[in-house]
């Protein structure tokens, strides 16, 4: 067979190497195909990758100095303060960034470029998951770069626990980003209906998961909704995770809720990918 390219913007995706594969041999290779992909498309404009990483120092150098002024009542230094509140800032650029995968799938469906993608012999649940983790790489980054900068401050920080908890949030990630993919998908050219849809759900889910502020000084209300919010697993095991409470068992209840969420949003964006093609 000879070598076949299909065009997608700058970058190409070989069809001889895609139709070679079969399994779950073919589904790894055509991840690997999107996310590059998408990862050289990102960083062609570095100016969006810097503001990315500065935008959460400057939150939470912000955000950080009134939580510990309201937890110093409570006996908690500025140490316990950033152990409890930095996986909570990690949790959310997590979360804003795999949501976003919606709004550029709108960009390339206005442009045409979708269908060229569509055009390949890509598999459908590889280019759902290449995108998610795409939007999810540079998180990594983010995270990491926040948590060593508090350390001088007293957040405790384990290398292996810290690769746990990024795992843990890349699986829900990708459930995240698949569901962002087929709202997309579902607004097409309406792009009020996508944000709308998108800011309506992501700001209840932030704090109802008492990720900025706990939730036991909430109505009881609030208390019973926030065991119906995945994000709220999320964050007590990110917690857990970058605390070194591995066997903490609030780690398999976070273990859980990713699981269902990827599996779910996978589902929902296989489903929403095949039916609009």
């Amino acid at each position: 067979m000879s070598a076949q390219t299909q065009a997608t913007g700058a970058v190409t995706y070989d069809e001889t190497r895609i139709v070679d594969r079969t399994g779950p041999g073919k589904f790894v290779a055509d991840t690997r195909a999107v996310f590059v992909r998408e990862i050289l498309l990102m960083l062609r404009d570095p100016f969006t990758l810097i503001f990315s990483l500065l935008q959460p120092l400057v939150f939470l150098g912000l955000f950080a100095p009134l939580l510990t002024g309201t937890f110093s009542g409570a006996g908690m230094s500025t140490a316990d303060t950033l152990q409890w509140f930095v996986p909570g800032v990690i949790v959310m650029i997590s979360l804003f960034g795999t949501s976003m995968t919606g709004s550029n799938l709108l960009y390339e469906l206005m442009t045409g470029s979708y269908e060229r993608v569509l055009a390949t012999p890509l598999d459908r649940s590889a280019i759902l998951v290449g995108r998610a983790l795409k939007e999810f790489a540079p998180l990594v980054v983010q995270g990491l770069l926040i948590a060593v900068l508090c350390v001088p401050f007293g957040f405790r920080f384990n290398p292996l626990h810290a690769v746990l908890a990024l795992l843990l949030l890349g699986i829900f990630g990708v459930g995240v980003g698949a569901l962002s993919y087929a709202l997309g998908l579902a607004a097409k050219n309406r792009e009020w209906l996508f944000w709308g849809v998108q800011q309506a759900l992501i700001f209840p889910l932030l704090i109802l998961s008492g990720m900025m502020l706990p939730l036991e000084a909430g109505p009881g209300w609030m208390q019973v909704a926030a065991r119906f919010n995945p994000l709220t697993y999320i964050v007590d095991a990110e917690r857990a995770l970058f605390a070194g409470a591995v066997t903490d068992p609030v780690v398999l209840w976070g273990v859980i809720a990713a699981a269902v969420t990827c599996a779910g949003g996978l589902l929902v964006g296989i489903r929403t990918t095949r039916h609009a093609t």
